[in-house]
């Protein structure tokens, strides 16, 4: 049955009627929201942004905690007619200023100072606002606010807003791969995520009765995705906020945790790990869903048998999942594939030269259509144009097998990113930054294998004649000025590049490296910093 198309605002009201006294949000740090307040305070919001000079069109970026204002403020900006940025709390004011300043944004709601500092281990996200305002200049920012600044306002004038809010105005921009380079903002409308949430709670047959836990950071996409879909059935959405896997278990068994959403192993194996794991209660775990290697899945669906453990296929351009792990399927097709196409969503494999449509389990380029896929790049009509075809295919870059029950398997890519424990990462932004070092000439970034984040950056070096540096200067040189996950863990220095035509054959790299750690018996990168 086709779901009833709503915005992300219009969710939460009907939900908050149908059940206004149901949770809805629940934080580690103690906040818990009814449906009925979620609603209330996100009207609030909305009000306050409208007494701030926000209109419908205005990008609002939010650098905030993971926390309930951060879901309600995320609602309000859509109830005004707004495009809500979040903003990744782990870059560097650099990066922050990229992503205001390309979004064009108007306002950018950060967190109030915290008396005494922050958490240890979170970030100061006031200080990171201000500095990344203060490190150039920002033409499109109006105003940066805090939460205690979010009062006042008019909320008859909220109704006159939402009235002119349409299922396809975009709801959300979020950044794909960071902002040093060539920043790309993926467009998301209330329909693709209104869509998506419902095909989600179909899959994984979620019920009011469900209480749903991720650590997923909410200025992901998966993270926003995942609280649309617990809104849409009614289930309680429960976040760690500052994840930390020392306190997990003993956090999934106190909210009795049904569905865990663990998403990347980097996430989910060190709280199994711990050693309180086999004492706690958590019998009531019915669902897991993890992505990785068959061999780590197999290993981590062990340790929770009751619960069935299925994997996905996801990114930004598709609101998150493209594809999803059905709970009938056979335990294998769960464990080695990414599952079918999500409700609505139609794929195709096809031979990244010819565009030839590929025979079932067959590699080849992975395109999709359907309600859920992205509107575009925002201000990027390039990137546009290169990504979405003609008749709305879009063009994903990634390399994949679907096999004769229609499964998504990812298996590489074509394009020039890394994932790093879940996070999109260029490899032009880290050459980009990389070049800035004087000794630098020629640059070249690649993946390496990891155990611990499936894959990390390794830089091949050509030094700038007569210049000399060495591998920890360069590392050095990008600690504390490019986020941690973007830092390359292993420089290596050429004298000559592998060459096909003009082109720098990274494939050669990228064997080079992982030969030479194999070789040395290196599984796990050094930390950013420590020597390599």
């Amino acid at each position: 049955m086709r779901p009833r198309v709503t915005t992300l605002f219009e969710l939460v009201d009907e939900s908050a009627a149908a059940d206004p006294d149901a949770e809805a949000l629940v934080f580690a740090d103690g906040e818990r929201l009814t449906t009925g307040a979620l609603a209330e305070r996100s009207v609030r919001h909305a009000a306050a942004l409208l007494g701030l000079g926000v209109t419908a069109g205005d990008r609002v970026a939010l650098l905030l905690p993971a926390s309930a204002d951060l879901v309600a403020l995320l609602l309000a900006v859509t109830r005004v007619g707004a495009i809500a940025v979040p903003v990744n709390a782990r870059y560097r004011p650099d990066e922050v200023r990229h992503v205001v300043v390309h979004s064009g944004a108007a306002l950018l709601v950060t967190a109030a100072p915290v008396r005494g500092g922050p958490a240890p281990g979170a970030p100061d996200l006031a200080d990171l606002a201000r500095r990344a305002v203060e490190s150039g200049p920002t033409p499109e920012l109006r105003a940066l606010v805090t939460l205690a600044d979010l009062v006042g306002g008019d909320v008859a004038d909220v109704g006159r807003a939402e009235a002119g809010t349409c299922v396809r105005d975009p709801a959300v921009l979020v950044y794909t791969s960071g902002t040093t380079a060539a920043p790309k903002g993926a467009l998301l409308s209330h329909e693709a995520l209104v869509r998506l949430a419902a095909g989600i709670a179909e899959r994984m047959a979620l019920t009011p009765a469900d209480r749903i836990w991720t650590a997923i950071p909410l200025f992901h996409g998966g993270g926003i995705t995942f609280a649309v879909a617990a809104l849409t059935a009614r289930a309680a959405f429960v976040h760690p906020g500052h994840f930390d896997p020392a306190s997990t278990p003993a956090l999934l068994e106190a909210e009795r945790i049904t569905v865990a959403l663990a998403a990347f192993e980097t996430i989910w194996l060190p709280v199994l790990d711990r050693p309180d794991w086999p004492e706690r209660d958590l019998h009531r775990i019915r669902l897991v869903m993890a992505v990785g290697v068959p061999e780590r899945l197999r290993s981590m669906a062990a340790r929770v048998p009751q619960a069935v453990h299925v994997s996905c296929v996801a990114m930004t351009e598709s609101s998150a999942f493209l594809a999803l792990g059905r709970l009938d399927d056979p335990l294998e097709a769960r464990l080695t594939t990414g599952g079918h196409p999500m409700p609505g969503m139609s794929v195709r494999v096809v031979d990244p030269d010819s565009g030839a449509d590929l025979p079932p389990d067959t590699l080849g380029e992975l395109l999709f259509r359907g309600p859920t896929a992205f509107d575009g790049y925002f201000r990027d009509p390039e990137a546009t144009a290169a990504t979405i075809d003609a008749q709305g295919w879009v063009h994903t870059g990634d390399v994949v097998t679907v096999d004769a029950d229609g499964r998504v398997t990812f298996r590489t890519r074509l394009k020039d990113m890394l994932k790093v424990g879940g996070e999109n990462v260029s490899a032009a932004e880290i050459e980009n930054h990389l070049l800035t070092h004087p000794a630098v000439g020629v640059v070249a970034v690649v993946a390496a294998p990891d155990a611990r984040y499936v894959e990390v950056p390794a830089a091949f070096v050509q030094l700038a004649s007569g210049a000399s540096a060495t591998a920890e200067e360069l590392i050095a040189h990008c600690v504390g000025r490019i986020a941690s996950f973007r830092v390359p863990r292993y420089v290596r220095f050429v004298a000559e590049w592998p060459m096909s035509g003009t082109k720098i054959r990274k494939v050669a790299l990228r064997a080079r490296i992982a030969e030479e750690l194999a070789a040395a018996g290196i599984t796990e990168a050094p930390r950013p910093g420590s020597r390599v």
